[in-house]
Formats: structure tokens, sequence, C-alpha cells
């Protein structure tokens, strides 16, 4: 294991003495939406999954695993830093009977949050925080992007009666093509949750994690819907499942994550 691998264990290990668990865990997924709140000062939170996409277009079939996981360390009560990639990632072509696989890992990205305000569901305010993350072309070859990507996103959500929930995520990356072109492609998601008792969580969800012109990998639409499961205010698991809504999305995907506290 290269130092890279070793930073961030030793990191918990760190901050896992200074940790705090009085309160229920909150956590960033499963889905594109967000949550507005961020993990406290001196804490370690880890949000990881195994996730599966396949699409099936012009006789060829795309199969894609990956390992998404994102790690949120609490530098104040309102913000937070973010480490987060999608790991390590396997992947198979199939075209004419012929398949094409790679294996390797994924671009990491660094980020912060930052909670703006809390929200109310008697004045019917927003929970808001703005993200701030940079992509960096720091994976293996089959799978680096084009350079540094910054993204800004807005996410906003509302406690609404009878336990349920309403987010909403919006803004703006910047990415590049293959041969150096800049562009600017945007984000925006909506969703819908609702509590079936105390430790189970469902919601849906309308996806848009990639809105380009079609020269520059065009529009990622799905649908999604899953469940979360706390089995303590520290530890949950999740399940979700989404369609694809255009042709450029995946047909498929499901994930199993499980995110805890340190």
């Amino acid at each position: 294991m290269n130092s890279k691998h070793l930073a961030i264990p030793l990191l918990a290990l760190l901050l896992g003495g200074a940790a705090r668990a009085d309160d229920v865990l909150i956590t960033d997924r499963p889905g594109l939406v967000e949550s507005s709140s961020t993990v406290g000062k001196g804490r370690l939170q880890l949000e990881t999954s195994l996730a599966f996409a396949r699409d099936k277009s012009g006789g060829s079939t795309a199969r894609l695993r990956s390992t998404p996981t994102l790690f949120r360390i609490g530098t104040g009560e309102d913000w937070e830093l973010r480490i987060e990639t999608d790991g390590a990632l396997r992947s198979r072509l199939t075209e004419s009977g012929m398949s094409q696989r790679a294996s390797g890992y994924a671009d990491t990205a660094l980020g912060l949050k930052w909670h703006v305000q809390d929200g109310d569901e008697a004045s019917g305010k927003p929970g808001l925080a703005w993200l701030f993350h940079l992509d960096m072309d720091s994976g293996s070859a089959a799978f680096r992007g084009q350079g540094l990507r910054p993204s800004v996103r807005l996410t906003a959500e509302w406690e609404l009666p009878r336990d349920w929930s309403a987010g909403l995520i919006g803004g703006l990356y910047r990415d590049r093509v293959e041969s150096g072109r800049h562009f600017t492609g945007a984000i925006l998601g909506g969703s819908l949750g609702f509590a079936l008792n105390e430790a189970w969580h469902g919601y849906v969800e309308l996806a848009g994690e990639q809105l380009a012109s079609q020269r520059h990998g065009g529009k990622t639409i799905t649908a999604g819907a899953g469940v979360t499961w706390l089995l303590a205010k520290a530890l949950q698991l999740d399940l979700s499942f989404s369609r694809g809504v255009n042709k450029a999305a995946p047909d498929f995907a499901w994930a199993l994550g499980l995110s805890t506290r340190f």
C-alpha cells in the first residue's frame, strides 16, 4: 500500500478520538441531491458503496463496477473538507461477441462544504449549503479525466409535514474534451424523501448529473429510488436503483452503501 492510500486511514485514527456521536447520522448518499448539513467540528464521516451500471446501445453492452467513496472531515460546525472518488473501477465492453476489459482507479476530487442556514418547517425556510469541488486527473490511464475540473453546487432541503422532505440541487462544472477545449455543464436534481419508520427511510429522485451540449457528452438524466436503514446513531446502510431517462444515461444502475462516523 502506498502513502496515498495510507493517508486517509491515518487521518481517521487521529480524528476519531475527538469525534462525538451524540446525534443521528445524516449522510450525503444515496442519490444526487445531498444534505445541507455538515458533519460537525472534529468529526470524520465515511460514506462508501459498491455500485454497478449497465448500458446497451447500438449492439454493444457496457458494464461498470465502482466503489464510490466520500470522506467528510469537519473543520468547523458549518464547514467540512471533502475527499471524493469513484474508487476502484472495472469496466467491460462487449460488442460483436468480443469483450474489452479495463480496471484501475478513478480520479479524486477535493472539496469544501459550507452550511449556510438551518431549515425551519414552520416558516418553510430550507436548509442551505454550498459545495465546492475540484476533480483532479489522478486516476488510472483508462479512467483519467482531462486536467483539473472545478464545480460549484447549491443544495436546499425542506422539512415537510408527516416526516416528508424535499430536496433540490443545482450547479455548474467546468470540464474539457480530449482535444483540450474547455466547456461548462450544469447539474440539476430534485428528490422527495419519506419515513417508513424510525430506522427506515425512502426517497425518489430525478437526477441530471450531466447537462451539456451533445458535442460535450450530452445530457445524463436518471430516475431513481432507494431506502436507508439506520442501524445505530452512527451507522447506516442504503440500497438504491436508477433507470436512464434518456439515451446518454446508463440503462440500469444500483448501489449498496455503508456510512459511518468516527
